[in-house]
């Protein structure tokens, strides 16, 4: 119930009632990622800004946050891949990390040594640094 109602009243946490019904009415359900974030893509290319493709979209799990969308459904929301990437994934190289989010504004953001939000002091500056005296 408590779900159903922040959809009701917030856009951003999950889906409004308004695109849940358009996408329920007007797409077909693709596939999900591993952050439980899940895809559509239209029956048709009526309502597409480009003809000849099919608008997507995607329903966040949680918070509505683009960066939430890893890199492979990045590419097939925007059409640079034809196949979702549960149907043909993407190469995955020995080098590249698993996706992140932006945790910036989180309290799992970036804090470096000497941010306030840390608790400590910064480093005094170098012995070559003169301060602008105007």
């Amino acid at each position: 119930m408590f779900k159903f109602l922040q959809s009701m009243f917030t856009w951003w946490n999950g889906a409004t009632i308004g695109i849940r019904f358009t996408v329920g009415r007007r797409a077909r359900f693709v596939g999900q990622d591993d952050a439980g974030n899940r895809y559509f893509e239209a029956r048709d290319d009526k309502d597409s800004f480009d003809k000849g493709l099919k608008r997507r979209w995607v329903i966040y799990e949680g918070y509505a946050e683009a960066s939430k969308v890893p890199p492979e459904w990045h590419g097939w929301l925007h059409h640079t891949f034809d196949d979702p990437p549960n149907v043909t994934p993407l190469p995955v190289k020995s080098w590249e990390k698993a996706h992140i989010p932006n945790l910036t504004g989180t309290i799992h953001a970036y804090k470096p040594q000497g941010a306030i939000a840390r608790g400590g002091e910064r480093q005094a500056a170098a012995g070559d640094y003169e301060a602008w005296v105007p």
